[in-house]
Parts: C-alpha cells; structure tokens; sequence
C-alpha cells in the first residue's frame, strides 16, 4: 500500500505529516510513500531530500489522492479533498469531528475510513500518537517566545552599571502540556513565573519547574481526572467566583498573561475578564493560546494581535506550532508514524483496522460506511483514579498534651532501662575482671560519651554534615595520635605517625573538595 502526503491548502499552513525521516521508517513497515511536490518547502523540506529518502514526488494533489491508498495530512479535509476520497482509503489527520459532522459523514458515505489524531485517546499506550500534546507543547513553547518579542523589558532580572532591571513577572493559566512548556520556558529565560490549575495536583509539577502555583482559598472537591480523559473539568459557579476574584488580585502585578484553558467541545471559559485588563500595566502582554475556541479573554481577536487603550498587547494568534513548522511537522510525522505502526501490526506494509483496540477504536471517527463517533470510553482509564484523602482531626489541648506526656514517659523508661542494664553489666564486669581491667575500662567509656558530645556539637558551616563529622572524627584521633608520639614503643610511634597522616589527607582533602564545590557556583 502507498501513503501519500498532499501539500496543505489552508492559507498559512506551514506544517507537513511527513518527513524524510519518517518515510524512512514507514518504507521499514513495508510502505510506498509519495508527497506532492512542494509539500514539505515551508516546514524546510525540499522535494530533493524527500527523493534521496525514497519518497515518490507526486506533481499535482488530484494525482496523490489518486495513486495513495493512504492520505496523512494536518488539516482537516476541504470539501474538494473529502470528494477525492473513495472507497477503501484511509484518511488520517486532525478532523475536529464534533465541529465538522457535515465532511464525517460525507467521508463515512464514501466507504472511507477516517483517523482524527484529535481524537487519539490519552492512555499511557497512545502518548507516542498523542498529537494534540506534541502540538500543545510547541503553542507552549511559541507563546513565550511572542510573548517576549512584544515585551518591553527583559524577563530576567538584572544589576547593571546602568540600573536595576526588575525580573518580569508571568502568570499561566492552566498547567496541561501547553501551560507546562511555557512554564518551563519562561522560567529557563529567568522570570518569576505564577501558575493556575483547576487541578490541584498538578501543584508539584509545577513547582518542579521552577515556578509558584497559584493556590485558591477554597473548598471544593476535584472532579477525578480519570472521568474527564486527564482534561480539566467544568468547575461550579462558586469555584469560577473565587478564581476569577484570585486573578483579580494578582492581575495589577503581572506583566504577561498566557491561558491556555480549554474543556474539550465546549468554548474556552473566560478567565482573564476586561477589568482585569485594564488593571495591567502599559506594555504587558496577554497570549490566548484558546482564541480559536473564543478565547480565555473575550477581548482577544483571533489570529490577529491587538493593543488595548491602555496599552496592553493581546495576541490570539491559532497557527503557533505552524510558526515552528519544522519542529511541529518533525513531531507530528513521527506521531503519524506510531499509527501506522499500531495499524501494520505484521510490518507486510498492509493496513489492520483492528476496531478492538482501544486507540485506533478512539481515533476512528468513520469506517465501513459508518459514523463511529462519538466513541465508547476507553476500557483503561486516563489516569488512575485517586483515592479520597481524609482529612485528619484536629486534636484538642488536652489530646496533644497527653501525647506529650505519653511520649516522655515512654522516653524516660527507655532510657532507665538502659541505665540499668549498662549498670548491671559494668558491676558484672568489676566483680570478675581485675582492677586494672577497669581502669582502662572506665577510661575507654568515658572517651566514649566525651568524643560523642564533641563529636555532635560540631556545627557545620560551609561543609554538609557529614563531612563536618568526618573532620571532627579525624581530629580526635589526631589528637589521640600526638599523646602516643612520646611513646618509648617503636611501633607505637609508627602507628601514631600513619594515623596522623591519614586523618590529615581526610581533614585536607574534605577542605579541597568544599573549595571546588563552592567554586562551581561562582560566576567568575
């Protein structure tokens, strides 16, 4: 069978399903492959490097359609593609199959079957097909990027000869994979970054990160995420009243906005409301990554970049991954290419449309003739689900001090006890050992509890302490070692002598090695 990749029409466009690299390892399962002629120029691309990969380069788009048995394109079909469709080919792309019924049946009555790779379900098997996220991550990534070339100022923070330059100050709105690629993003060019989610859990996700999550002074039980397919979910009115009042609060402080909130086939919540914009200061930037779905702040225009009266930039710009097509098409071949892979499960080049399988069941929104959409969950959940936490009575006074006095009783018969049966056993050896066995006795246990207590009392500063111990050690056996040297025995000296020396490389070196960490987080 041969798959072939048409040249998009959509003005702007700029992204391809196939890259040389990808054909290579299609031809592997036992493809054809064939592009049309100038399909890949824009993501960088040429019909040359696509020959010297075995790619078959098609002249016209009507001849591609034709001679494949296969399309893989980005954009969902135009009328004229879903006509050259016909039966026994397959159709994979994104679809956005709840907004385009009209092309889906159209596609299902010609005996077609259709991949929407929108529709691929997020279990942990399909994360190698999930487009939406490699296209999310790179919209993350753009967003900063835009976000700083309207800025005036620069993200980090600087002390120069000229003034002080305060850090710029960044607020994400939603913390999926397109907040977090911004978060990383915008923290890597050294800004205070603040991020918001519906979901609490993803807080230690992005405080790994490097930046601070936007907690909410409010008590409300999360949707699980398992029911939602890893998506937030629609929040109560309550939630929203305190969110918003949240933003409210920071909105005069921040100097970028990005929100990337969406609820799949729904329009994206307003989140970043018009008094909030007017709250911000002149020269701050806001990028709504959900201007295609009506965007997080009602104010933006999609695809187009406005200025506020008072100065605030908005950019609502939808073709963010086409603006790094090369990247996004490089992500988006090599998702097209586990797909293939999923559906050539024999590598003999022919397609399995197994409808078994949870991932090509999902993402299959036509076949046989039929519509398969909506599809049926998957039988994996997204995520696990989580367990109820319970939350922990608060004690009384009289509670916590009966813990305390349970807590030192059990302290001091512990060490009573221990007491005793140190006592027992000394007065065990002094009534059978000779007396000068327990003078050295009595002296070596008191060496004991004496080099404990300087050993312990040693406060670390510079060092960690561990190595504060060591050094502490060392020194007591130096010492130990100088009060033998005067000794008459031959082998005494010699063994003072080997034990000063090596304590001395440990103390030493300890110090050597504190120097080289120290220097490592020295600019110059």
């Amino acid at each position: 069978m041969k798959i072939g990749t048409p040249k998009e029409v959509m003005k702007g466009e700029a992204r391809v399903a196939m890259t040389p690299d990808s054909a290579r390892l299609l031809q592997k399962l036992g493809y054809e492959c064939a592009i049309e002629s100038g399909a890949g120029v824009a993501a960088g691309f040429l019909d040359e490097v696509y020959a010297d990969a075995g790619v078959e380069i098609v002249k016209t788009a009507a001849a591609l359609w034709k001679g494949a048995d296969v399309i893989a394109k980005v954009r969902p079909p135009t009328d004229t593609e879903i006509k050259r469709l016909t039966e026994g080919k397959l159709l994979i792309s994104f679809f956005w199959p709840a907004q385009n019924g009209d092309l889906m049946q159209a596609a299902a009555d010609k005996g077609a079957s259709v991949i929407a790779m929108d529709m691929v379900p997020r279990i942990s098997r399909a994360q190698k097909m999930d487009a939406l996220s490699s296209m999310a991550n790179i919209a993350g990534y753009r967003a900063v990027i835009e976000a700083a070339n309207n800025f005036g100022r620069f993200f980090t923070g600087q002390v120069t000869a000229a003034g002080k330059v305060p850090p710029a100050k960044v607020l994400v709105v939603g913390a999926g994979v397109a907040g977090l690629a911004a978060i990383g993003t915008s923290t890597a060019l050294g800004a205070i970054t603040y991020a918001f989610d519906v979901r609490p859990e993803v807080a230690e996700q992005v405080e790994s990160m490097g930046a601070e999550f936007v907690f909410l002074d409010f008590d409300e039980e999360a949707k699980d995420g398992a029911e939602s397919g890893g998506y937030a979910s629609v929040s109560s009115p309550e939630f929203a009243t305190a969110q918003l009042a949240k933003f409210r609060e920071l909105a005069p402080e921040i100097d970028i906005v990005i929100t990337t909130a969406l609820i799949p086939n729904r329009e994206a919540p307003e989140l970043w409301t018009k008094d909030m914009v007017d709250a911000m200061k002149p020269g701050s930037v806001i990028v709504d990554l959900a201007a295609e779905k009506g965007g997080n702040c009602k104010m933006t225009v999609m695809d187009q970049k406005i200025v506020t009266d008072n100065g605030v930039t908005i950019i609502g710009y939808t073709d963010l991954p086409s603006r790094m097509a090369t990247q996004s098409s490089t992500l988006y071949a090599n998702n097209i290419r586990h797909m293939m892979t999923d559906l050539t499960p024999d590598k003999d080049g022919k397609v399995n449309h197994n409808m078994e399988d949870d991932v090509i069941r999902g993402a299959t929104i036509a076949h046989a003739k039929e519509v398969t959409f909506p599809p049926p969950p998957p039988k994996i959940k997204a995520i696990a689900a989580q367990k109820p936490k319970e939350k922990l009575k608060e004690k009384t006074p009289e509670e916590k001090r009966a813990e305390e006095v349970g807590a030192f009783k059990a302290q001091t018969k512990s060490q009573v006890t221990l007491l005793a049966v140190g006592g027992a056993l000394v007065l065990g050896a002094g009534l059978f050992a000779p007396a000068s066995f327990m003078q050295h006795f009595i002296v070596f246990v008191l060496s004991v509890f004496i080099g404990f207590q300087v050993i312990w009392g040693v406060a670390h500063s510079l060092h960690t302490p561990l190595m504060a111990v060591t050094n502490a050690i060392s020194s007591i056996i130096i010492l130990g070692a100088l009060m033998q040297i005067g000794s008459g025995s031959t082998l005494v000296i010699v063994l003072a002598a080997l034990s000063i020396f090596m304590a001395g490389i440990n103390i030493f070196g300890g110090f050597l090695v504190t120097r080289r960490m120290l220097a490592m987080f020295q600019k110059s």
